[in-house]
Order: C-alpha cells, then structure tokens, then sequence
C-alpha cells in the first residue's frame, strides 16, 4: 500500500510549485521590453480570433510614440497597376519619387501613361500604426479625402516617427520584394502582366511599397489608427484591437520614436473552426454566413439559368471587405461548378439544353474565361464595383423591360415557349411522382 503513493509527496510538492509559479507572474505584464531609451508592455500574449491588448511603456521625454503592429508569420499578395499620369515638377523643381522614376530610369515624359503593374507576394497579412492621439488633425484631413487618401501624405504629417517606423517594415529592398512589370494599353485590355524590369532600388522599394500597403488595405482605418496617450514624462499607453479573422500567428509590436530609439515585444494569435484562414487572401472568415448565402443565391441562380456567381460577387464584396475582390472573384469561379454541374444534370433530363447554342456560346466564355482574371488583376476595389455595378444595372432594366406587357405583347412567339417550357416542366414533375 506504501508503495502504490509513495509518488504523492513529490507529486503535491510539483504542484505547489507551479501553482506557486502562476501567483507570481499574475501582477506582471505579459510582455515586457526594452531597448534604446523605450520601454513597452503588452498585458497579453496571445489572442484567440482577435481582441484587445493593453500596450503601455516609457520613451524619452517630450518625444511622440509610434506603435507598429505588423504579422510575422503570415504574407500575402498586393498589386497595384499605375496608370497615373506623369507630372512634371512643382513650382519648387521638385517631382515625385514614382514620377522621377518613370523619368530617369524609363525614359518616360511628363504626360505619358506609365502602364506599370507592381506587385509583392510579401505584404505583411495584418499591419497597422499606432500615432499619437495629438495627431488627429493630419489623420482626419486624409480621411476626408476617402479613397484619395495617401500612404506618404499621411506618414509625412505624422513626423520621423512614423516613417521610422514604416521603413521599419518596408525600408529596403531586403525587406520586402517588389516586381514590377512594363505593360502596355493592349496588354492590360487583355490583362498581361507585360515585361519584367530590373529590380527596385531601395527608395523606390519604399514609395511603392506605401502604395501597395493602401491598395492591400485600401482603408485608411485599417493602416493607422490615432490612439496612443503620450504623456509629458514620456509614458505612453494605447489600446489595440486585432480584428476578428485576423492572421493567425506570430504578431511584433513595436514601440518607435525614431529609427535608432525603439523597443518590440510580440504576441500570437490563434483561428478555431468554423474561422478558417485563406492564405491567398491574407484572413480569415467564418464558414457559416458564406455557406447560408451561397445555399440561397444557388437555388436562385440555377432557376435564372446560372451559377450564381453574379450574385455571389458583389454580396461577398459587400458582405466580406476583409477579402480582396480578386480572391472573390477567383473563389466563386470554381465553386459555380458545384451548383452548374448539378443544374446542367437536371435541366438535361427535362430536356431544357439546346447543345448547338450551347456549345457555340461556350468557346465564347472560353475566352473570356482567360481574359477576365488577367484583367482583373490590373483594376481596383473602386473600378471593379463600378464595372459590376453597372453591368447589373444594365441587366437588370433589360430583364424588367422584357417583362412589361408590351414586350409580351410583341414577343407572342416567345410566350408560347414558355408555355411549352412550362408544360415540359409539369409533364417531368408528374413522371417523376409516377
């Protein structure tokens, strides 16, 4: 009997002493560091889906405090297709970083269309600044601008802080791998990338980067956000949120003041099911809503003689901002021939396929199909909402009109296909029931 517990003494005492251990640490910061005159203290280590953290600490003071948020462990893909105009140089002689660029490298000239795709496989998947709350006027004065806003204009307003801190992240072409290629107004109508160039240098690197940042976030809100108390002895706090869906995995958050005076700590986060996380897209999403929405538009879609993809996009674009409207598109592609392959079954055996028609119209979406993703590629959030929109418009006003009872009057042949269609239909139903 002694030697069946004889193990219970050392047991109780192992316990004691992680239970001891865990007391301990309840009063201390779950992350603390230090380095260069910053100090900074996270209350958590690790999130589950999102949530907050408490961010405190010490810099020198009377300096502004920039906080860095970025995703370590997840990258995903921007692009950006520059069809700016080139501008000469302002009334001091100066021109912009892009627009020089464009000048001495590639032998543009003011006026010119540079028909220039960017694009990086390496984009942070979560990444957001912290400033001062004192710089809520530069914050709001590009707010107003709404998608007008600028990644440089903002950094600019915001101090050397901030752009410590971006340059941090994106300061070089070591950090962060930008391609870029020459296209031409043919290439993008068909949605060619074009030809690769040399290499970025790293201050071109920089300056593409910003504007790849906004078009991945496309959201002034979701790159800075104005929440740091910066108090006169230099300490600081600020309350951070990482949206639900988020990346999941390693997180640094660094306090910055300047590019030699900063401290980092780090977090995790974690996704459980039914949040799944789509690497191509760079979050998360709950499988529930898109799965209840896609059962409703395919049952409408199939009766429309359709997969239901055009009602799918701009819900989901809608419905889903966190997802980039090219990982939409090229999602719901593929998952249309769940509900078309079922639909063309079932409209086969009520002989409701005129294969002629079809197959002649197929080679036609056949080369669409190889059109469209390249093109959609090149285009905004902005232009491809508008493209969609009106082309649902369009749609729309057609179908209304052929339902008016002039059009039927007019269309009598047409209403004796239905008529037949519909008949067909009863005829199918009550052989089925049979």
């Amino acid at each position: 009997m002694k030697r069946k517990f004889r193990f219970l003494p050392w047991f109780a005492v192992a316990l004691m002493l992680v239970v001891g251990a865990q007391l301990s640490r309840a009063d201390e910061p779950a992350v603390s560091a230090a380095a260069g005159g910053v100090t900074i203290n996270l209350d958590k280590t690790s999130l589950d889906n999102g949530g907050q953290i408490k961010i405190t600490g010490k810099a020198p003071a009377g300096k502004d405090v920039f906080i860095e948020v970025v995703s370590v462990d997840k990258k995903a893909r921007a692009s950006r297709f520059d069809t700016d105009v080139i501008k000469g140089t302002d009334k001091d002689g100066k021109q912009s970083i892009s627009d020089k660029y464009y000048v001495e490298k590639m032998g543009k000239k003011e006026g010119d269309i540079p028909h220039v795709f960017y694009l990086t496989e390496e984009m942070p998947a979560f990444y957001q600044i912290l400033a001062p709350k004192d710089k809520k006027e530069v914050f709001a004065a590009e707010q107003k601008k709404k998608n007008k806003w600028g990644m440089s204009a903002v950094i600019k307003g915001f101090g050397d802080g901030a752009s410590a801190a971006f340059n941090d992240t994106f300061g070089s072409a070591e950090k962060i791998k930008i391609d870029h290629f020459q296209s031409s107004l043919m290439q993008s109508v068909v949605g060619s990338r074009g030809t690769l160039l040399d290499p970025l240098d790293d201050k071109n690197t920089t300056a593409r980067a910003m504007q790849l940042v906004k078009a991945r976030f496309a959201n002034i809100g979701k790159v800075f956000a104005v929440s740091v108390d910066v108090q006169p002895d230099g300490s600081y706090q600020a309350t951070f949120k990482l949206p639900t869906g988020s990346a999941p995995g390693k997180y640094k958050v660094a306090a910055v003041v300047d590019k030699s005076t900063k401290a980092e700590a780090n977090f995790t986060n974690s996704l459980t099911f039914p949040t799944v996380y789509m690497a191509t897209a760079g979050t998360g999403l709950n499988l529930l809503w898109p799965f209840i929405i896609t059962l409703l538009v395919a049952i409408f879609g199939v009766m429309m003689g359709a997969g239901g993809g055009f009602i799918k996009n701009p819900l989901f674009v809608q419905m889903f901002p966190t997802l980039p409207h090219t990982i939409i598109a090229g999602t719901v592609m593929p998952t249309v021939l769940f509900s078309q392959g079922s639909g063309i079954l079932t409209y086969s055996k009520i002989k409701f396929i005129s294969w002629k028609l079809g197959v002649g119209i197929g080679l036609a979406m056949m080369c669409g199909g190889f059109i469209g993703p390249g093109l959609n590629e090149m285009i905004t959030l902005a232009q491809y909402k508008s493209a969609f929109g009106w082309i649902l418009v369009v749609l729309a006003l057609l179908m209304a009109w052929q339902t008016t009872p002039g059009y039927l009057e007019k269309n009598k042949k047409e209403q004796a296909i239905l008529k037949e269609f519909k008949k067909r239909a009863e005829e199918a139903a009550k052989a089925k029931k049979a």
